[in-house]
C-alpha cells in the first residue's frame, strides 16, 4: 500500500506576520493535498486569548480541527507551555495510531523542543510504521545534540531497519542532517534522492532556504512536491511538502 505524507509548519493557523487567523483556509488546503499521514509543527494546542479576539476560532485544539472527519486518528505533543496556553507538534492519521509519545529536547529554556513519536499501524506492514514529527533548535549547537537524541532514540526503538518516517521543520539550512542523522539511521531525504538536495521551503512566497524535510526508511519515493506561491504562502511562512512512499519489497 502506498502511502501519501505531509509536513507543515502552520504558523499556529496564523498568517505570515500574524496579519489574519487562518485555521480555516488551512484546514480546507490540507484536505486538498489528500495526505495518509499528516506531520505538524507550531500547532496551538491552546489559546484562552484568542477565541476572545478572534470569533471564528475553533473550539477544538488546533489539530482535533484540522483532523476533524478527514484524519480519524490524531497525537499531540505540547511543547512550549505558557499560562494562556500551549503549542507543540502534531500527527493526523487515517491509520490506527497504536501509540504515541513526546519527548523533551529542549536545549535551553528559551527554544522549546520536542519529538513527537507515534507508532502507527499501516496495512501491508508486519510491523508498525514509525512517525516522528520534529520542529528542531534555531542554533546549530542545539540542532546538532537535537539529531544526536533523536538518532539514540530511534535506534533504540526501531532497531533493524523498522519501517520509519521522520518529517517536520528541521531549520537545518546547512543540510548537517544528512550526515548527522539519515547516515546514521539508513535514511532517505524524499527530495535529496531525486535533486541531490533537500527542498527548498521557506520563505513560502519564493522559498529560498532549505528548512522542511521528510526523511524515510522502508520506503521508496514515488514522488515528492512542495506547495508554494499563492494560495499557500497567505497560510503559513513555511511551504508544505508531500511525498508519495511505495513500500520496499
Amino acid at each position: 500500500m502506498n502511502l501519501r505524507i505531509c509536513t507543515y509548519n502552520i504558523h499556529k493557523g496564523f498568517s505570515q506576520f500574524n496579519r489574519r487567523m487562518v485555521v480555516h483556509e488551512l484546514r480546507d488546503r490540507l484536505r486538498t493535498l489528500d495526505s495518509d499521514l499528516v506531520f505538524l509543527q507550531e500547532v496551538q494546542g491552546l489559546h484562552l486569548r484568542h477565541p476572545e479576539r478572534h470569533p471564528s476560532w475553533p473550539a477544538l485544539p488546533q489539530h482535533e480541527f484540522l483532523a476533524e472527519e478527514n484524519w480519524h486518528q490524531t497525537a499531540y505533543g505540547g511543547n512550549a507551555v505558557y499560562d494562556h496556553g500551549h503549542h507543540g507538534n502534531a500527527i493526523l492519521s487515517r491509520h490506527a495510531i497504536l501509540s504515541h509519545a513526546n519527548h523533551d529536547v529542549s536545549d535551553h529554556r528559551f527554544e522549546r523542543r520536542g519529538l513527537l513519536h507515534a507508532e502507527v499501524e499501516v496495512p501491508g506492514f508486519d510491523t508498525p510504521v514509525h512517525c516522528v514529527c520534529v520542529h528542531l533548535g534555531l542554533m546549530g549547537g542545539s540542532r546538532r545534540r537535537q539529531m544526536e537524541t533523536l538518532a539514540e532514540r530511534m535506534e533504540h526503538v526501531a532497531p533493524d531497519g523498522e519501517p520509519l518516517i521522520i518529517a517536520g521543520d528541521f531549520n537545518d539550512w546547512r543540510n548537517h542532517a544528512d550526515r548527522l542523522l539519515a547516515s546514521r539511521l539508513g535514511l532517505v531525504e524524499a527530495f535529496g534522492s531525486d535533486r541531490g538536495r533537500p527542498a527548498r521551503s521557506f520563505p513560502s512566497a519564493l522559498p529560498f532556504f532549505r528548512l522542511d524535510r521528510i526523511y524515510v526508511r522502508g520506503f521508496r519515493i514515488r514522488r515528492a512536491e512542495v506547495h508554494f506561491g499563492a494560495p499557500w504562502a497567505q497560510i503559513s511562512d513555511h511551504a508544505a511538502l508531500t511525498a508519495e512512499l511505495e513500500p520496499l519489497a
